[in-house]
């Protein structure tokens, strides 16, 4: 349910965009009833919003002719901000089809001046963000329900669907939300398997906010632990490589989940987890650095293999 402040200001909306609308009108548009929707009037002409009510069978309300809302101010790196922003969110598919997204930058303009109003509009005409399809109701709704909890701390009931299509209840506090790789991720302690886990918000069934306080770690990093939990998740081969070159060149060669760096003598060691080793020997032929793989046989033959195809090529 709506805030009641949030519905003062949508009735206000109402009044802006479509004039004149009869008690009943508002009250089925905002789902309250029409006593409410007297006290939302009230309210509005408390903070000075003028408002013509005329009584009667076909009586209404309607701001008074000639009001608008002033014109919000932004400099030029606010509104770029703002355009960016709702851009990325339909990237990200954070509504069904980017209509909320739409709404909002509609109503921006409605109240920005006509010059930044050019800027926004070119922006959103000419800038394409990649991302995620858009998301189902079902999914917005469980990330609205995580953040909410995340934010305020408190704990969650979640029923996850697993890989296998199992379904598994889990006490679970949500420290942060991550999106990467196309797909948005809830971090956090798991009290069912006692300990950090992430999962995958379009795996979850259902999820409900608990009245169950829970302290986040100081300085915890959604991120880094979600990066560091997919580069590092058990597969087919484990793989030790030592690489010759320093920690900052390897962090920007290689991407978040590739694998887990350290700096190991003179160089940095990477440890990782491969199904496919081809797949990794070609990923590291195109490093511009030396390395040596300690383990396992199977990466230096497919390395070899590799080599020899190339070489063929020449």
């Amino acid at each position: 349910m709506a805030h009641p402040t949030t519905r003062v200001l949508a009735a206000l909306e109402l009044l802006q965009t479509r004039g004149k609308m009869s008690g009943a009108e508002l009250a089925r548009t905002l789902e309250v009833d029409r006593r409410t929707v007297r006290r939302y009037i009230a309210l509005l002409e408390e903070i000075g919003v003028p408002i013509t009510a005329d009584l009667g069978r076909h009586g209404g309300y309607e701001l008074v002719a000639g009001y608008k809302l002033p014109p919000m101010m932004f400099t030029n790196d606010e509104a770029l901000a703002l355009s960016l922003g709702l851009v990325a969110a339909r990237g990200l598919g954070l509504d069904d089809g980017g209509r909320a997204a739409v709404s909002a930058q509609a109503k921006l303009e409605r109240v920005m001046p006509a010059k930044i109003q050019a800027r926004v509009r070119a922006l959103d005409e000419t800038v394409s963000l990649g991302g995620s399809h858009g998301m189902s109701r079902e999914i917005n709704s469980t990330l609205t329900t995580l953040t909410a909890a995340a934010y305020g701390k408190r704990g969650t009931s979640m029923t996850y669907r697993l890989a296998s299509g199992e379904m598994s209840i889990r006490e679970f506090d949500p420290y942060g939300l991550v999106h990467r790789g196309g797909r948005w991720y809830a971090v956090g302690h798991c009290h069912t398997r006692k300990g950090l886990r992430s999962f995958r918000l379009d795996r979850v069934v259902d999820v409900t906010l608990e009245d169950r306080p829970f302290l986040r770690p100081e300085g915890f990093d959604a991120f880094q632990y979600l990066n560091r939990s997919l580069a590092t998740m058990p597969r087919a081969h484990s793989v030790e490589v030592w690489l010759e070159t320093d920690l900052e060149s390897a962090h920007r060669e290689l991407f978040p989940t590739f694998g887990v760096l350290e700096p190991c003598d003179g160089g940095v060691l990477l440890h990782a987890q491969a199904d496919d080793l081809e797949w990794f020997s070609r990923e590291l032929a195109r490093l511009p650095w030396p390395f040596v793989i300690r383990y396992p046989a199977e990466l230096k033959d497919a390395m070899a293999g590799h080599a020899t195809r190339i070489l063929a090529q020449i």
